[in-house]
């Protein structure tokens, strides 16, 4: 399965936000763009997405940023891949032969895939989310003493 740099940005972006702001504070899109090696023009463009589809709000001042409008265990991950792409939990299209081996295909594994997918993406929030990718690159982070 391929997704879009937008869908992979964006999440990376919100869980950053999630990550970072987990006292109230805001989290500065030049800071997200160091973090998570993203470019801070193109980073711009996704918070506007995410922004648009009020999951954050911009936050001006000395101690500006983006913060979350909302606790992140009421965002649903469904919600941001569908903010960010419309079609990336979307059904397979029919095609022209129903019959065919195709449609067979298309039954017998997409729609599985699909199913689970999209079950995944409404069960899991992004307070979950967020706390697994926390856990995971503690787990991977090696520490050297010299």
């Amino acid at each position: 399965m391929r997704v879009s740099t937008r869908v992979e940005y964006g999440l990376i972006a919100l869980t950053d936000i999630v990550l970072h702001s987990e006292n109230g504070e805001s989290v500065s899109a030049p800071d997200i763009s160091k973090r998570q090696h993203i470019s801070h023009k193109y980073l711009e463009q996704i918070l506007l997405h995410l922004r648009q589809a009020g999951f954050i709000r911009a936050q001006k001042g000395l101690r500006g940023g983006y913060v979350l409008t909302c606790p992140p265990d009421q965002i649903a991950l469904s919600d941001v891949l569908n903010a960010l792409d419309q079609n990336i939990l979307a059904r397979m299209d029919e095609k022209d032969d129903p019959d065919g081996l195709g449609a067979v295909i298309n039954d017998c594994f997409w729609e599985k895939i699909n199913s689970n997918l999209n079950r995944y993406a409404k069960e899991t929030k992004m307070s979950d989310f967020a706390q697994q990718c926390r856990k995971q690159t503690e787990e991977n982070w090696d520490l050297y003493v010299i």
